[in-house]
């Protein structure tokens, strides 16, 4: 309990100080916001209508400290500001954009780590058979491969030749629209079958390589030995006592990877002009929508920050030895 204290506390420090960071560069930054929006009306815009806009945007021209002590105020109240793009507040892109990230990116990436993690016991259980032989250097050219790249190819392949997938969008725009209805699921679905095959095919042999490279050095330990001499059968061996040691290394960066979800995988909704995030981010950076680029990276900061935290306590569960140590 003492040390998950200290972990939360450690996690509330960087937390706030990421907060900071995230307030402190925009502002410090060449350049006003309020001209970059006068910029983006041409310029035809009186001083007192700038003036109503700075108010309704939340631009402020009052001492740093004043707008520091405003800018944690807000977000205690959850407020993150208002966009310069469409007038609407950042929460509300958030909330739009989000779910389109989580369920393809995060689905994505619990699919191959899955996968991944499981073809990595097998090659190294039985390293040196066909499979290994096989699997290893298939799974590591397609990652050589310019992800870019990779995902133009199956658009191409799969989108336009052969017509199977959709090669674009996120659903259906002239048959639905976003709600809880089964044909707007079923159809953002099959829009997403073909980005999420590109990231798990593209993510796979990370996956796969750490796991066989631990499992490895797991094999020759003691216990394992100890394990087979005692009878027990190969599949108890190799999942309870060599998987579950082995694994612990990929846990901590699966939790890394997991935090990053939501910050989307940025070239997968370019190429497939898929809505969320990532696209989002991009379009607040080409728009100068300093609110959203900065709700963004504090979601971002936050899911990282709460991954992390998972990690530490899966960690702790996962090996006794740790708990021991810690408690």
């Amino acid at each position: 309990m003492r040390h998950l204290i200290r972990r939360v506390s450690l996690y509330l420090v960087a937390l706030w100080a990421s907060a900071t960071l995230n307030f402190l560069i925009p502002r410090l930054a060449p350049g006003d916001p309020a001209q970059a929006l006068l910029a983006r009306m041409h310029g035809r815009i009186s001083p007192a209508a700038l003036q109503a806009l700075e108010v309704q945007y939340g631009i402020s021209h009052e001492s740093l400290f004043s707008q520091y002590q405003q800018y944690i105020a807000n977000l205690l109240h959850a407020n993150l500001g208002t966009s310069f793009a469409n007038a609407e507040p950042v929460t509300n892109v958030i909330a739009r954009d989000l779910p389109w990230t989580l369920a393809l990116v995060g689905v994505s990436l619990i699919i191959s780590f899955v996968v991944g993690t499981l073809l990595g016991v097998a090659v190294a259980w039985w390293r040196g058979s066909a499979t290994d032989t096989i699997l290893m250097p298939f799974f590591t050219f397609i990652s050589a491969i310019p992800y870019f790249w990779f995902a133009l190819a199956l658009v191409f392949l799969l989108g336009y030749v052969l017509n199977w997938l959709p090669p674009s969008g996120g659903y259906d725009i002239y048959s639905y629209t976003p709600g809880p209805d089964l044909g707007f699921l079923l159809s953002a679905a099959r829009y997403a079958i073909l980005p999420a095959f590109t990231i798990v095919i593209g993510s796979i042999a990370g996956w796969m390589l750490g796991m066989r490279n631990m499992m490895i050095t797991t094999l020759s330990e003691d216990y394992v030995l100890m394990a087979e001499a005692k009878g027990l059968t190969r599949w108890r061996v190799m999942m309870t006592y060599a998987a579950r040691n082995a694994i612990l290394p990929n846990i901590t960066s699966f939790a890394l990877s997991l935090g990053f979800v939501v910050s989307g995988s940025l070239l997968t909704e370019i190429v497939f002009n898929y809505p969320g995030i990532g696209y989002a981010l991009v379009q607040g950076v080409h728009n100068k929508d300093y609110p959203v680029i900065q709700g963004l990276f504090l979601i971002i900061t936050v899911a990282v920050l709460v991954a992390n935290l998972l990690a530490d306590v899966v960690y702790v569960v996962l090996d006794p030895r740790v708990r021991s140590e810690r408690g």
